[in-house]
């Protein structure tokens, strides 16, 4: 958790959800969740792991979110 004061957290809250509600992360979210409800019925173990939408599998969150060690900066 980041330490912001209270006008600064609004706006980051703000921009948040501005993003989050974009059509390429709606369709992002949607596609996470159908993949995720087939996987579990299907008995597929996804503790740990996150819907790649580049690779289009489920890697470990670690690699997933740290660009698979080259991290997310440039």
């Amino acid at each position: 958790m980041q330490k912001l004061s209270p006008i600064a957290r609004r706006a980051k809250s703000a921009r948040d959800l501005a993003e989050a509600k974009t059509p390429e992360r709606r369709r992002k979210k949607a596609e996470n969740q159908r993949l995720r409800r087939a996987a579990k019925k299907a008995g597929i173990s996804l503790k740990g792991k996150d819907y790649d939408h580049k690779k289009k599998k489920f890697v470990t969150v670690k690699d997933n979110r740290g660009n698979y060690g080259k991290g997310t900066k440039k």
